[in-house]
């Protein structure tokens, strides 16, 4: 089922995305552009701002913001850094569900679907594998809200 919610959905609880904007640092941008156009390419450019790690993922890029681009998260190489923390997908609603089911496999501690995302199957399996999520949401709207800038 894929639909668009009212804010009080446990899956759009600002407490959850601010939880996971304070607690979690390294990022997989699950397509994200080099095209400046893109808003995946803004947000992406936004969390490097605010001093989060983040890791372009999209099979159609080699490079985005100066750090290479991986065609999906298993390709994204384990490192003393430790695990991706948060996947932040940038894709239809209906293609979400194989990007949590990677996320899950990876160790990933959250699922953030970016505005217009709804996909409450894929929720509800991050949620089950103990994943915090959080659906419609932006962080490059919610982090200088809920936490300011740098």
């Amino acid at each position: 089922m894929n639909r668009i919610d009212e804010v009080s959905d446990p899956w759009n609880d600002p407490r959850v995305a601010e939880r996971i904007l304070r607690s979690h640092r390294r990022w997989a941008i699950v397509g994200c552009s080099s095209d400046p156009t893109r808003p995946s390419h803004g947000v992406s450019r936004y969390l490097l701002g605010q001093g989060y790690e983040v890791i372009p993922v999209n099979p159609n890029e080699q490079e985005v913001h100066g750090r290479t681009a991986y065609p999906d998260l298993r390709s994204i190489p384990t490192d003393a850094r430790g695990p991706i923390e948060v996947v932040d997908l940038f894709r239809r609603a209906d293609a979400v569900l194989p990007h949590v089911d990677e996320a899950i496999e990876i160790g990933a501690k959250a699922i953030w679907m970016q505005l217009g995302v709804w996909n409450q199957e894929a929720a509800e399996l991050a949620s089950h594998a103990g994943l915090l999520v959080v659906m419609n949401r932006c962080p490059a709207i919610d982090h200088p809200a809920m936490i300011g800038t740098a």
